[in-house]
This record gives C-alpha cells, sequence and structure tokens, in this order.
C-alpha cells in the first residue's frame, strides 16, 4: 500500500481543509481500493476536527496522532478517529 504524504504545516483552515478535499479527490479511486493512505502533516488544531470529521462524512476512516509539535492525519480506505491521541 503507498503512502502518500503532504507537509500542510502553517496552514489554517479552511485552507487546511480545502488542501485536505483536493488531494483525496485526487487519490478517491486509490483511496476506496485500499490502495494508499493519504498521511497530511499539520500544525493547526481545528484541521485535527473539521478534517477527520468531513473524510468520515464522505465515507473514509479518518485517524489523528500528536506529534512532537504537530498533528498527523491518516486518511484511509475504512476506519475512524476520536481525536487527537
Amino acid at each position: 500500500m503507498e503512502t502518500i504524504e503532504f507537509d500542510i504545516r502553517g496552514q489554517i483552515c479552511p485552507s487546511t481543509l480545502l488542501t485536505a478535499l483536493k488531494e483525496i479527490n485526487r487519490h478517491r479511486t486509490s483511496l476506496k481500493n485500499g490502495n494508499c493512505v493519504l498521511v497530511f502533516l499539520t500544525d493547526n488544531r481545528d484541521a485535527t476536527i473539521t478534517i477527520p470529521e468531513t473524510v468520515r462524512n464522505m465515507g473514509y476512516g479518518g485517524q489523528v496522532e500528536k506529534r512532537n509539535g504537530y498533528y498527523v492525519l491518516t486518511i484511509s480506505q475504512a476506519g475512524g478517529s476520536d481525536g487527537p491521541h
């Protein structure tokens, strides 16, 4: 499975959400088939709520992991998240 990473640190909402939606749309076939996951690196706390909520509404999985000073948002074929860990 391919992991495609996007570093969107420094962006704020709604720019983070728009970037995520653009890339989800661009890779939708591979995502739906489970051939890839999209990973977004962000330092915007709002994005940890808006992006996973939006992708779950679209039928994808969204996970959030807190790292040292930033968050890792993983978008996949299925799954979910209860917020930052």
